[in-house]
């Protein structure tokens, strides 16, 4: 199916040519001398017939049980966890902003909750806030964030809280909701101090795909070492949610020939997510 010209506009902004076939010119004709015999019948190799086309699916991958909740010194975990998970998106945006689970509090400027629709069908996970994403409050911004809204307009999809179609909003939240010092690496125990509030936030969403970006964001969500490069190209699953794997905006602006693959990633997360409408669709005789 051709790209519209809005695509293509927006693929050649994310640094990715549109590739089009050369126009085929029309066979010359041959006109032979009225005298001459007419030539020697060729044989021709019958025609091949188009390879079938290949459905879009790929094995889920088991998805190991979740870890314990690391103890925040405060009392016990497992009923921190449980309390977290029964708040609503309100108490939950002010649990994330009150936070002293970790030292990482001491040297936040603020808490980088989530941004985007409460009822968007996609979610986007990220790793941990940087320096733009501490000051600012917001997942996703500077060149990594301009990069993936990119991405997204691609597909005809918006970060933005106020879009009326359901279909093209998406929510994006970061695996850690305050920045490592010096965007250093997230430690073990600071992943599992915040893995409850990405939880609550994926429950309360209840999105039809994850796009899972960046190392530490699979290592959150499939409890997998293996690397990007392995698990991307299929469809996973996070308690019963399609997840698909692809690289963070930010290794895709060092190592741009990684693009293609990114956008690949993209295409197999669409493709999914239209595969889950039309199984909630309802049947019409």
């Amino acid at each position: 199916m051709p790209w519209t010209e809005r695509q293509q506009t927006l693929l050649r902004a994310i640094g990715l040519r549109v590739w089009a076939p050369p126009p085929v010119a029309p066979p010359a004709l041959q006109v032979l001398p009225a005298a001459a015999a007419p030539p020697e019948p060729v044989a021709r190799r019958p025609a091949q017939a188009p390879a079938p086309a290949v459905a879009v699916a790929a094995p889920a991958v088991a998805v190991a049980p979740a870890a314990p909740a690391a103890d925040d010194g405060t009392g016990d975990a497992d009923e921190r966890s449980r309390r977290i998970a029964s708040l609503d998106w309100p108490a939950l945006r002010a649990e994330v902003a009150a936070c002293r689970a970790c030292a990482l509090c001491e040297g936040r400027t603020q808490t980088v909750f989530g941004v985007g629709h409460a009822q968007a069908r996609w979610m986007v996970v990220g790793e941990a806030p940087g320096e733009h994403e501490d000051r600012q409050g917001e997942p996703f911004v500077g060149a990594a964030g301009r990069l993936l809204d990119h991405m997204l307009a691609a597909l005809d999809l918006t970060r933005d809280p106020a879009e009326p179609d359901a279909r093209r909003r998406v929510y994006i939240a970061n695996t850690l909701k305050c920045r490592p010092p010096h965007n250093r690496n997230p430690e073990p125990g600071e992943m599992a101090r915040c893995e409850p509030f990405l939880m609550r936030q994926i429950e309360l969403l209840q999105p039809r795909i994850i796009l899972a970006m960046g190392r530490f964001a699979v290592q959150a969500l499939l409890r997998s070492s293996e690397p990007i490069g392995r698990l991307r190209g299929r469809v996973h699953r996070y308690r019963g949610v399609p997840l698909v794997v692809t690289y963070h905006p930010a290794y895709l602006l060092r190592n741009l020939p990684e693009k293609t693959r990114s956008w690949d990633d993209l295409c197999l997360a669409a493709q999914t997510a239209e595969a889950a409408e039309a199984a909630e669709a309802p049947t019409r005789p």
